[in-house]
């Protein structure tokens, strides 16, 4: 079997592993915030589906799967079936760029179905020197199936929903965009492997904090989580832009919002926690084994900052829709631009401290 055959071969594989990871985990992710937010409340959660409540979020994806489907009459229909597609896409593209664990060395991993040793395999499903344009890209086109659901209804909330989240999400977007431009300035490269690969001397959470703080802040409004959920806060748009969404395309609106929240706590690992590097730990000196420890580490990373979105949903109140608005432009966006010029600065300064 030729090279091309077996990296064919092997990319696919890595495609099922994260589309996988990122599936299962959406269902495990729903299941632990509803047993964390009973915790809080004080109340029993789902505990009688399989053991202990695991089989509810599958008895719900089922339930979504068989329910009929209602499409009302006074939709654009074209539009209304194509929003959950244009919403759920992007949410499982980016996976695609993101290096989940080490670089597997030569002669470590042998595969009967490929016939052969594997050298060097990068654990990756696209490892492109412009990863980080492509994750800034792909969040931006989430937004246009939140303005296609809310449009093709012909509803007033559900367009009302819409507008709220698509100027919410494009004035996040902002400062979330600047706060990469610091990473990019102290990695020196928009490659998201390479930016793990210069965090093995340090995170860089600690070195430059105020990027971070930027950032996760702006990943909560543009995951639209609480205290950011103006898209459709039930009070007042009864449901925003997916109102009149029914069974699985109601489902498919729910699956891209956990997905989008694993994948940017995927990120936020990647670019600040030193994505699947295991503090003081060589995992290529250790072969298959500190490979798969660092792929271990990474989804504990991830898992901790997922657990962080639940915890702030059920803690804190909403915000009013002038006081997001606010904080985004007045507050954010000045904090980013200034953490751009004090990165550079610092750099000049300090070159040692970054590279």
């Amino acid at each position: 079997m030729d090279a091309f055959t077996q990296n064919l071969i092997f990319t696919v594989l890595k495609i099922a592993f994260v589309l996988t990871f990122t599936l299962l985990g959406v269902t495990m992710v729903i299941l632990a915030e509803r047993r964390f937010s009973a915790f809080i409340q004080d109340r029993l959660g789902p505990n009688r589906t399989w053991f202990g409540g695991l089989g509810q979020s599958f008895a719900d994806g089922i339930k979504l799967i068989v329910k009929e489907d209602v499409i009302p009459n006074h939709v654009d229909r074209l539009v209304y079936l194509l929003a959950p597609v244009v919403m759920m896409t992007p949410a499982l593209m980016i996976g695609a760029v993101i290096p989940f664990g080490a670089t597997i060395p030569s002669g470590e991993l042998w595969l009967p179905l490929l016939g052969a040793n594997l050298e060097n395999l990068v654990l990756q499903i696209a490892n492109i020197n412009v990863g980080i344009l492509y994750f800034v890209s792909v969040t931006s086109i989430g937004v246009y199936g939140i303005v296609m659901g809310g449009w093709a209804q012909n509803n007033k909330y559900s367009l009302l929903g819409a507008l709220r989240a698509s100027a919410q999400m494009i004035s996040y977007e902002l400062p979330l965009g600047l706060s990469v431009v610091a990473v990019v300035l102290m990695a020196g490269s928009l490659s998201l492997g390479e930016i793990v690969k210069v965090q093995q001397e340090g995170f860089w959470f600690i070195l430059n904090f105020p990027a971070f703080l930027v950032f996760l802040i702006a990943v909560f409004a543009e995951t639209n989580r609480l205290p950011f959920d103006l898209a459709e806060c039930e009070q007042e748009l009864v449901a925003g832009y997916h109102t009149e969404y029914s069974s699985m395309k109601f489902g498919m609106f729910l699956l891209a919002e956990y997905a989008n929240l694993i994948t940017s706590s995927a990120f936020i690992v990647t670019l600040f926690f030193g994505g699947w590097d295991v503090p003081f730990y060589d995992e290529t000196a250790h072969g298959l084994a500190g490979v798969l420890l660092s792929v271990i580490v990474f989804a504990i990373k991830i898992s901790f900052f997922v657990f962080l979105f639940i915890w702030v949903r059920w803690s804190l109140p909403r915000f009013r829709y002038d006081q997001l608005m606010h904080l985004g432009w007045k507050r954010l966006l000045p904090i980013s631009l200034a953490t751009v010029v004090g990165t550079a600065i610092l750099m000049v300064l300090f070159k040692d401290l970054y590279h």
